[in-house]
C-alpha cells in the first residue's frame, strides 16, 4: 500500500494494520504523524478489502503520547492546530466504517491512549503502562481523553487517572474495563487478529452497521438513539446477507456473506 515515514500501512486477509512507526521515540505524536494517520484512514475507509483495521505500535510500544519537543517549539495557535489535527484522527476511527482495534504492545501514554481510547475494542500486553498524565505538564488530555475514558470506565476512575496522572498497568486496566483482554508480551496483535477473525465471520454490513448505531447512539438521547439503530436494523433486513444468515440459521449451517 501506500509509503509513509512514520507509519506502516499494510493489509493482509481482509486485515488493516496500520502500525505507529517512530520507534526511536516510542512512536510519539508529532506534526508528520498526524498527517499521515489522517490519509492513512481515509484510504481505509475506502477500501472494501478491508473489514477490519488493528492499529498498533512499532518497537517496544504503543504510543508515548506527543512528541513534546516538537510542540515546546510551536507558537499557541500552531498548537491548536496541531491538537485539532489529532481530534479529527480520533474521530474519524469511530467514524470508520470498518471496527478498529488497538493492539496496545506496550507503553500507551497521553494522547498514545486517547488513540486507542476512540478504538472499538483494545487489548493490551502483561505489564503494559497506560494513562493520562498531562497534569504532571501543567496542561489537560486535549483529544478526547476527558470524555471518552469517563465513558469507557465511569467517572469516579476517570477522575483518579486524570487528577493525579498516574499511570494505570494492563492488568488494572482490565479490571476496570479499560481493555478487554490482557496477552503475554509480543501477542498483542495476534490477539487482535483473533478478535478480528471472529468479527469478519459475521455480516459485513450488519458489523458496520452495528458499529455505526454504537458510535453515533453515544451522541444521541436513549429514544433518539433508538430510533437511529431501528433504522439501522432494518436497513439490515434488505440485505441478501439477511437472507443468507436466516436460511442458514434455519438449515443448522455456516451462513456464506458476500456484503452484499
Amino acid at each position: 500500500m501506500h509509503r509513509y515515514e512514520t507509519i506502516i500501512l499494510e493489509k493482509k486477509n481482509n486485515i488493516g494494520y496500520l502500525v505507529l512507526n517512530r520507534p526511536e521515540v516510542l512512536n510519539a505524536i508529532s506534526g508528520k504523524l498526524i498527517e499521515e494517520v489522517t490519509d492513512a484512514l481515509a484510504r481505509v475507509n475506502t477500501d472494501e478489502e478491508i473489514r477490519v483495521l488493528i492499529i498498533t505500535g512499532a518497537g517496544k510500544g504503543f504510543q508515548a503520547g506527543a512528541d513534546i519537543r516538537e510542540l515546546s517549539t510551536l507558537k499557541p495557535m500552531d498548537i491548536l492546530r496541531w491538537n485539532n489535527g489529532l481530534v479529527r484522527i480520533t474521530a474519524a476511527i469511530e467514524k470508520l466504517r470498518q471496527p478498529v482495534i488497538a493492539a496496545i504492545n506496550g507503553v500507551a501514554m497521553g494522547g498514545g491512549l486517547e488513540l486507542a481510547l476512540s478504538c472499538q475494542i483494545r487489548v493490551a500486553v502483561e505489564g503494559a503502562k497506560l494513562g493520562l498524565p498531562e497534569v504532571k505538564l501543567g496542561i489537560i488530555p486535549g483529544a478526547g481523553g476527558t470524555q471518552r475514558l469517563s465513558l469507557i470506565v465511569g467517572k469516579a476512575r476517570a477522575h483518579e487517572m486524570l487528577l493525579t496522572g498516574d499511570p494505570i498497568d494492563a492488568e488494572e486496566a482490565y479490571r476496570i474495563g479499560l481493555v478487554s483482554r490482557v496477552v503475554p508480551r509480543g501477542q498483542a496483535v495476534a490477539a487482535a487478529e483473533e478478535i478480528a477473525g471472529r468479527i469478519m465471520a459475521n455480516a459485513p454490513i450488519a458489523v458496520e452497521l452495528c458499529k455505526d448505531a454504537v458510535e453515533i447512539g453515544m451522541d444521541l438521547p436513549m429514544e433518539h438513539g433508538l430510533q437511529y439503530a431501528q433504522k439501522n436494523c432494518i436497513t439490515c433486513f434488505s440485505t441478501e446477507d439477511m437472507k443468507e444468515g436466516t436460511t442458514a440459521f434455519v438449515e443448522k449451517r455456516k451462513a456464506n456473506f458476500k456484503g452484499k
